[in-house]
């Protein structure tokens, strides 16, 4: 028996078209099997930015745009904030492959219980990559329960996201600290890469202290690797986080530093009742 989808929800369309519609603006992606022309900033164009490691995601939007296209998306649906004029919720992060400082913005769409919502962000990142380009995604899970019921929705999905998007191939993959020169294939690779990974795989990280040995093994120097962390092949590919289930995995404060050890591009769930972060809602 196959499992036949509706790809013509319209409010699950709806939230897809509020996370894409924030990169308005963002050259588009080129065709299919166009040829990529590297300039002299190492950005290699396609949503894509080219470093030692790998190809990472290349957000070319100026903040401002990003900002006010942000606004757009929540008067449209109805979204009120606190203060409508405040800037986007945002770390700071020090991005080491591209030796800078930037914003890292949160924005979260929330749905409830039974509507879709693995659905919504898997099909956000195929819209995403053939939009604009974008290639690295990682899916952060709180257990491995939810982690499998991932992988199998990401099973089950494939062929109708196949013909949904022109037969777009796209690799997904499971983190597994026995297999981490995955990690470089993942950075670069310029397939769409899907990466689920239990926040529990990089939540410790005791470098530089005495307790080093209790690092998790993402953030440890590898031969297989050259000498490098696999933590920094993560890094390069600058990915978008999507965070499932939110209140269970980033609701510590070491939950959130790890989040960001991983240079997000951008993050996605589910904010407190005061963020302002939140672009749409089926509440």
């Amino acid at each position: 028996m196959k499992i036949q989808f509706d790809s013509n929800q319209e409010f699950q369309l709806d939230a897809v078209t509020a996370i894409t519609d924030l990169f308005d603006g963002q050259p588009q992606s080129e065709p299919d099997f166009s040829v990529i022309q590297i300039r002299d900033d190492f950005s290699i164009g396609r949503g894509q930015n080219r470093s030692d490691l790998g190809l990472g995601n290349d957000l070319l939007l100026e903040w401002g745009k990003l900002t006010a296209n942000t606004r757009a998306v929540q008067e449209r649906n109805d979204i009120e904030t606190p203060d409508p004029t405040a800037g986007l919720e945002a770390w700071e992060l020090f991005d080491a492959p591209a030796n800078q400082t930037r914003g890292c913005p949160h924005f979260s769409v929330e749905m409830e219980t039974g509507t879709g919502k693995t659905y919504v962000y898997l099909r956000t990142i195929f819209e995403l990559s053939r939009r604009y380009g974008f290639q690295k995604f990682i899916i952060v899970v709180p257990s491995v329960a939810i982690r499998e019921g991932v992988l199998k929705n990401i099973e089950i999905t494939a062929e109708h996201f196949r013909a949904l998007y022109n037969n777009l191939a796209f690799e997904h993959f499971v983190y597994d600290a026995k297999k981490i020169n995955r990690l470089r294939q993942f950075a670069r690779s310029t397939v769409l890469q899907i990466l689920v990974i239990n926040i529990d795989a990089f939540r410790k990280n005791f470098t530089g202290t005495e307790a080093e040995q209790k690092s998790n093994v993402i953030y440890k120097e590898s031969d297989r690797l050259s000498g490098r962390q696999p933590i920094e092949f993560v890094q390069a590919a600058r990915p978008i986080v999507i965070i499932d289930e939110p209140q269970s995995v980033d609701s510590t404060d070491r939950a959130q530093e790890a989040i960001k050890a991983l240079n997000p591009l951008c993050t996605r769930g589910t904010p407190p009742p005061t963020a302002t972060r939140t672009i749409w809602s089926t509440a």
